[in-house]
């Protein structure tokens, strides 16, 4: 077995051009540059008689619009060598990327000029291809590490009452019933969180000849969404986690971002906000008020950066901590294994009743749009993009109701390889927690990254049993293109693959 090549490569995708900032009902227009949005590559290449793979992750809320189409292409034509098939990309979720999907103008509702988001896209696009071409070419004989350890990043963002909330807490975008996404705690009707937080962070270390390290691979069960009303690009709180991989590991160690299973969960936290604030007053000296945080405004940016601080220092203490013991183990050889699977997963039925609530919801917002002069420019921005945010939302649902009686199954590529006795799998949704710890429970590999928002039109939620019946923004019709049994299908396709991979090992 020859040795396995390692190579890596990163392009900045930050832009000073105004452009849409994706992640909210309501439309942001970037003005300037927080941190620099990156996208960065890895190409782990099991030598002759083996396969390999190019890990591509993007500073970006989803990957839609033909991106990953995109991207392969013009790799090809950069180095028709590139197996563009094997680049298998990810978004890391922040609110604070760029726009990649189409739009028809680009003039905002309150007059102000934008860069499209097919120009934006062209431009992040190119980039990512010579990302994943330098990764590509740049592959060296290497090694890697790998282990787990122990950071809560993330917290169930879904609070379950005693009572139905659907009319206590009425949504637009989505129908509550005894959940609420970010529901108030403090509330007498409070029962619980709808699940817990993960506790591991799983990490791949990457070497080169001589063994020094080159980069990491850093897969945390969190979407960076901290940022999420920021009118500025950023990459949350990965800019946190690059600044302090280089200041420990050295200025040329890559950082590859994942975010694992994270539908229900959130880097916020919604109870214990008071003593939250003192920590930061004391441990970081930034003081904001609670009730003065809004809209991405200063108070809101210095809590903001305090939790990114916070997050970024827990992560780094569990990357040195897993560095620290896996560096005794470098795998120089390995089998490396990469296929790409189309299942076919069972759709979310829409009723009849939900198809008339999503009617008379089109109707009540058409009423909400406040006439022109009676409001401020921003007024009209934000009032007239949340009404086609969530008119398309309802739209595409009802399209979805009659579309499901003809199609009951919603095709859907995933990739699922392994490097050694380290698994992957992807899924182009945001992944309920528990489907990844049915997958790493009964996965034959010693460590299992799930990999979500992690293929074409990605976004969406895929909920699980208990979600969906507690229903709430992230497991309602707008939400769900899958149902929770079609979850249960990716889950079982996943592990078909892992065991017949490692079945390989014995034959």
């Amino acid at each position: 077995m020859e040795r396995i090549k390692i190579g890596w490569g990163m392009r900045d995708v930050s832009t000073t051009e105004p452009v849409t900032v994706p992640g909210q009902m309501y439309m942001r227009i970037s003005e300037g540059i927080h941190d620099p949005v990156c996208v960065t590559a890895l190409c782990v290449d099991g030598g002759a008689g083996q396969d390999c793979v190019i890990f591509l992750s993007c500073d970006v809320v989803v990957l839609r619009g033909g991106v990953i189409e995109q991207t392969r292409e013009k790799a090809l034509a950069l180095d028709p060598t590139v197996p563009a098939d094997k680049i298998v990309m990810n978004a890391t979720h922040t609110h604070a990327g760029g726009c990649i999907t189409d739009n028809k103008t680009d003039t905002s509702p309150d007059g102000r000029k934008i860069m499209r988001g097919q120009e934006y896209r062209a431009f992040f696009t190119d980039r990512a291809a010579q990302a994943a071409v330098e990764a590509w070419q740049s592959r060296r004989p290497g090694g890697f590490a790998y282990g787990y350890g122990y950071a809560v990043v993330a917290h169930s963002r879904r609070s379950v009452y005693f009572e139905d909330m659907s009319q206590v807490v009425p949504s637009k975008v989505a129908p509550n019933g005894h959940a609420v996404m970010y529901g108030k705690t403090d509330r007498p009707e409070f029962s619980h969180y709808e699940a817990g937080a993960d506790h591991f962070l799983n990490v791949l270390f990457t070497f080169d000849e001589k063994d020094a390290l080159t980069g990491m691979i850093v897969n945390v069960p969190c979407p960076s969404q901290l940022s999420e009303r920021f009118n500025c690009l950023s990459a949350d709180f990965w800019n946190e986690v690059r600044q302090g991989v280089k200041k420990e590991f050295g200025e040329g160690v890559y950082v590859l971002p994942q975010a694992a299973a994270a539908g229900d969960l959130s880097p916020r936290i919604l109870h214990y906000r008071e003593a939250q604030r003192r920590r930061f007053r004391l441990k970081y000296g930034l003081e904001y008020e609670e009730d003065k945080c809004s809209r991405g405004n200063e108070q809101e940016q210095r809590k903001v950066m305090a939790e990114r601080y916070d997050i970024a220092e827990r992560i780094m203490d569990a990357v040195k901590d897993v560095y620290s013991w896996a560096k005794k183990e470098i795998f120089h050889t390995a089998p490396v294994e990469h296929r790409v699977l189309n299942m076919d997963l069972t759709r979310r039925i829409i009723t009849d009743e939900e198809a008339q609530w999503l009617r008379d919801n089109i109707a009540k917002m058409e009423k909400e749009i406040p006439a022109e002069g009676a409001a401020t420019p921003e007024e009209i921005r934000i009032a007239t993009s949340t009404y086609n945010a969530v008119k398309g939302r309802n739209t595409r649902a009802l399209e979805r109701y009659e579309d499901i009686k003809t199609h009951p199954t919603l095709s859907m590529p995933a990739h699922i390889l392994r490097i050694g006795d380290v698994a992957f799998s992807t899924i182009r949704f945001e992944l309920y927690m528990d489907y990844m710890h049915r997958i790493q429970a009964r996965s034959p590999f010693l460590q299992t990254f799930v990999v979500e928002l992690a293929g074409a039109e990605g976004g969406n939620y895929l909920a699980t049993v208990r979600g969906a019946a507690n229903k709430g923004y992230s497991a309602s019709i707008f939400c769900n293109m899958v149902d929770p049994k079609g979850g249960q299908e990716y889950v079982e396709n996943v592990l078909k693959e892992l065991n017949e991979m490692k079945a390989k090992d014995n034959a």
